[in-house]
């Protein structure tokens, strides 16, 4: 056997003659991108990805398909063969028409594999379900509650009927498990001997300390509160969010080895520079626990109080006499809160004041109506011009009647005031829940923005001082929703475990492909009506604190995970399309354009064949012809119309596969898919 030498990328390696420079490269450890080869069958060489530089070549040369000669030199990564790679995937891209991943996936603030945990669900591998779930979400039982699910605003069920009950399932499956006898939990990394200090113990600085434990740090949660869990445990009523659920969900992160310090004040009990003196990296997840006045005369009068405060009393155990007469200020889930709670510690006239209509109110609706059939009264486009009292409490408020305008910078429209017209109503307390801002003392070393937040890195948390990281509504833009501190929290994470090891951390920005869908996409999918779960009569809970909605049965869940129309990608992981495509950076919008109908076609029986996720790589049609000898499919068409599919659509061909399955292995992109039938 005559052997031959090449030098690649600088390395003298040896291979066959006759041989390809691909396949000499590959015996010798060295990776050339590809997608249309497979060793077994003959060389097509239509991707265009496998292109290298050789010396003496006034052309790239395809390695798949290009003999090596004795003394070639080559390189497979110079710029001009990268500058052709990543050409060759913007146009394979560009005429792409699938989803890597669901929407639900892209718009959940965590980013959870939600489609594959709703899928563990309906097969009834909860705890599959759970283990999916705690790899970015720490609560899953506390957030699936509290959750406003912005995964559901653009889940594909919508075309249908209704929206998957996301937020729900994932409570479901992670009740389920922890009731279990053997409940899930993460391996842990044996300890690196590194510590980390966390200041906050809410839902963001919980989530980190479980993700850098299983890392294996040395990880202490200190928090200013007699008890861990943040907004979660004090800003959240108990008939939303049972302390038991919470507790036993901290309980479980408390048993990876972290350490839980209550009452512990930042510049009281210990200072920034103390903590930073103690451990090699510090992170700040202090949230924001101060409620934001109502912003016109007489809201200092005695009686006026905050969202937050009021709800902080309530989850220490105390209850506060409101008086007959309730005002709440505000149309988000705080003032729903507060709301229902005056209703609970015995309130019988709760009025809701927002400027806006119910439209434009950001609240959940589910929350608006179970505080309507509580009694609430709500008084839409109406806002307070003034707080009355005598002798220095309030006895009145005095509301401007406002109608909307035009859109405002966040497209909702502007309430404007019907200039004399105002109302007037009796009450005994008002309540401010109309924003929330940061208590930052014992942090002025951080850099803070003009709002009062720590100015931190959008993606890493990192802040002015190396070491110190900070996430969650004490940051930039302010509080926000508990799943996208969460989120921070498990990017910041990375961040200082890349930190601590000296490496840089590049906040990952993949790219997916979506599909663009109307409700004709799912004519033909038939209409399954949302679970719907019980809850308590609104005469009962008025009275007390007891959960108002009482979860999915069994048989509920899984009927429910079933309505998921899996839209992501069934191959994402082993696509190698999407993975060079991340690799390389691309930007196929460069080449927008028309693209190929994405049609699926299942006339083979046990195979599905999605044609905008073909890339013409022909590998299906020659392992049929070349591997299995049936020559079953072939590339039907010209230019732009070519599809994969068989030839003269003849059914006794068809009915000739062998359902084999070798065409669904080979396909680099997901365009084929086995049907369980």
């Amino acid at each position: 056997m005559e052997m031959i030498k090449l030098t690649i990328n600088g390395r003298e390696v040896t291979g066959k003659k006759g041989d390809t420079i691909l396949t000499i490269a590959a015996q010798n450890g060295i990776e050339i991108p590809n997608l249309c080869y497979n060793k077994n069958l003959k060389i097509y060489g239509s991707c265009g990805l496998c292109v290298v530089e050789a010396e003496k070549s006034p052309k790239l040369l395809r390695a798949c398909a290009t003999v090596a000669a004795d003394g070639m030199v080559i390189y497979t990564h110079s710029p001009r063969a990268q500058q052709a790679r990543k050409i060759a995937l913007e146009l394979l891209m560009s005429d792409h028409e699938g989803d890597c991943k669901g929407p639900c996936h892209l718009n959940c603030p965590a980013r959870t594999d939600i489609q594959a945990y709703v899928k563990a669900i309906a097969e009834g591998d909860d705890k599959k379900a759970v283990q999916i779930i705690k790899d970015k979400i720490s609560l899953p039982a506390s957030i699936g509650r509290v959750c406003p699910h912005p995964c559901e605003e653009d889940c594909r069920r919508q075309f249908v009927e209704q929206p998957l009950s996301i937020a729900y399932l994932k409570a479901f499956a992670a009740d389920k498990d922890m009731a279990s006898n053997d409940p899930f939990k993460p391996a842990v990394a044996a300890p690196n001997g590194k510590k980390v200090g966390i200041v906050g113990g809410g839902p963001a600085g919980l989530n980190a300390a479980y993700q850098l434990a299983i890392k294996g740090y040395a990880v202490t949660v200190m928090d200013m509160m007699p008890e861990m869990g943040g907004m979660l445990r004090y800003g959240i009523p108990e008939y939303r969010l049972p302390k038991a659920v919470l507790a036993a969900e901290i309980k479980q992160i408390e048993a990876l080895g972290v350490t839980l310090c209550n009452n512990v004040k930042v510049g009281k009990d210990v200072t920034l520079e103390s903590l930073r003196e103690s451990y090699d990296a510090v992170l700040v997840a202090v949230g924001a626990w101060k409620s934001t006045g109502v912003g016109c005369e007489g809201d200092k009068l005695e009686g006026v109080l905050g969202g937050i405060d009021l709800l902080r009393e309530v989850n220490l155990g105390n209850r506060p006499n409101l008086g007959r007469n309730v005002a709440v200020v505000g149309g988000g889930n705080v003032a729903m809160d507060a709301c229902r709670t005056s209703v609970r510690l015995g309130a019988e006239n709760v009025y809701v004041i927002y400027r806006r209509t119910r439209a434009e109110a950001p609240a959940e609706d589910l929350e608006i109506e179970e505080a309507l059939e509580e009694g609430v009264n709500f008084k839409w486009l109406t806002n307070p011009a003034e707080i009355i009292g005598e002798n220095g409490k309030v006895t009145q408020i005095k509301l401007q009647v406002m109608e909307l305008g035009e859109p405002d910078a966040s497209g909702r429209r502007s309430p404007v005031p019907v200039e004399g017209k105002f109302e007037v109503l009796d009450v005994d307390t008002v309540i401010s829940a109309i924003g929330q801002r940061c208590a930052l003392n014992g942090f002025e070393e951080l850099t803070q923005t003009r709002k009062g937040t720590i100015v931190a890195d959008e993606r890493s948390g990192a802040t002015n001082i190396p070491g110190v990281f900070a996430v969650g509504d004490a940051t930039n833009r302010g509080p926000s929703i508990a799943v996208r501190a969460i989120g921070e929290a498990d990017e910041a994470a990375e961040a200082i475990d890349a930190y601590l090891k000296g490496a840089e951390w590049k906040a990952p920005n993949p790219y997916y492909s979506k599909r663009k869908v109307t409700e004709k996409d799912f004519e033909d999918r038939p209409k399954l009506a949302r679970a719907e779960m019980s809850c308590k009569d609104p005469a009962v809970r008025r009275g007390n604190f007891d959960a108002v909605i009482n979860g999915f049965t069994e048989e509920q869940a899984r009927a429910e995970a079933k309505r998921c129309l899996e839209c992501g990608c069934h191959d994402f992981d082993e696509c190698k399309l999407i993975h060079h495509t991340n690799l390389y950076e691309v930007n196929p919008d460069r080449f927008a354009g028309a693209k190929r109908a994405a049609t699926a076609e299942t006339n083979m029986v046990c195979i599905e064949r999605n044609q905008g996720k073909c890339i013409l790589c022909g590998l299906c049609v020659r392992v049929c012809e070349e591997d299995v000898g049936k020559g079953i499919l072939g590339l039907v068409g010209r230019g732009f119309t070519t599809v994969v599919k068989p030839e003269f659509r003849d059914p006794a061909t068809i009915a000739d596969c062998a359902n084999c399955h070798k065409c669904v292995d080979a396909c680099p992109t997901g365009a084929l898919k086995f049907l369980n039938k």
